[in-house]
């Protein structure tokens, strides 16, 4: 009997690419309240991005994400489905077997671990893109084009000059090395092995919930409703280690801030108060629906849409 499943990792794929898309404009806004500086609060940072950017600067760093995407979702959601059925093999000699809390405990855990290999470059290149404002570069080449102040003196990273997804993996491996890439890789770990044990979790009890029955693939508004609020559970408890990787990851090596996760914590909390690991949580709390809702619709019917053909 075959306990590997390929499906699930296409139908990762589908669901993931679809999420991305439907999320990234807040989650644009999330990164901006986050390691930005300036925005009294989410309307102020959503309208400041506006009059600035248009509506094209909610969509920084959305190519890159969606390009990885195929390889990113397809493992999280491929690794938690193969791993619960090779936990349900050795425990109960049957692939098929239904999971128990502690196996579906495991297998969130052990995705959240290895999500973080391919997950953490991803997440630094869509960081450093986001972090990109149209109207800074302006004001620094025209004060550089007036050669009265040199480029570098006005504060302009090297990562906020990047042309695109490439040019920033390039600078970034020139600036830091390969290491530069796995920057807020531990943060990282912190936030997703809770985070996907609560997004999994309490999405099938909550689909279990609404499904009591269990007669066969639940209702797709089930699978909306039940992945809608396990996003929104999953990232705001997530918050707190989402803040701290995200300024890790926005914090360029020309302009230094941080030294490691407790010094990013202290630096953070002496500056701005035990609210700063908050910050972004309404944002989370607002994008973790629709972007998780879409994910596991797209996850589910196009699982089945698979197994039935």
């Amino acid at each position: 009997m075959t306990v590997f499943h390929l499906d699930d990792f296409l139908a990762g794929w589908i669901g993931g690419a679809s999420s991305v898309i439907v999320g990234h404009p807040l989650d644009t806004v999330k990164t901006r309240l986050q390691a930005g500086k300036g925005y009294k609060n989410t309307l102020h940072c959503i309208v400041t991005i506006y009059k600035k950017e248009t509506v094209t600067g909610f969509f920084k760093g959305l190519s890159f994400p969606l390009a990885s995407i195929t390889l990113y979702n397809s493992m999280v959601f491929g690794c938690y489905s193969n791993t619960q059925r090779l936990i349900s093999r050795y425990r109960y000699g049957d692939g098929r077997h239904p999971s128990s809390m502690l196996d579906m405990t495991a297998a969130s855990m052990l995705t959240g671990l290895v999500s973080v290999g391919v997950g953490a470059p991803v997440d630094l290149v869509k960081i450093r893109l986001q972090m990109q404002t149209q109207h800074v570069l302006a004001e620094n080449f025209n004060l550089a084009g007036n050669g009265s102040m040199p480029l570098r003196s006005v504060g302009l990273q090297a990562q906020t000059m990047s042309r695109g997804p490439i040019h920033c993996i390039s600078t970034i491996l020139q600036n830091e090395g390969i290491q530069g890439l796995y920057r807020g890789a531990g943060a990282m770990i912190l936030r997703d092995i809770p985070g996907y044990t609560l997004y999994f979790i309490p999405y099938t009890l909550l689909c279990n919930w609404l499904n009591p029955k269990r007669n066969g693939s639940p209702h797709p508004c089930t699978i909306w409703l039940a992945g809608g609020l396990a996003g929104s559970i999953s990232w705001v408890t997530a918050t707190p280690a989402d803040v701290v990787k995200s300024r890790l990851q926005a914090d360029a090596i020309q302009h230094r801030k941080y030294n490691g996760i407790l010094h990013c914590i202290m630096q953070s909390y002496k500056t701005e108060g035990i609210q700063v690991f908050f910050r972004g949580a309404t944002v989370n709390a607002i994008r973790g629906f629709p972007m998780s809702a879409t994910m596991f619709l797209g996850y589910e019917l196009s699982l089945q849409f698979f197994r039935n053909s």
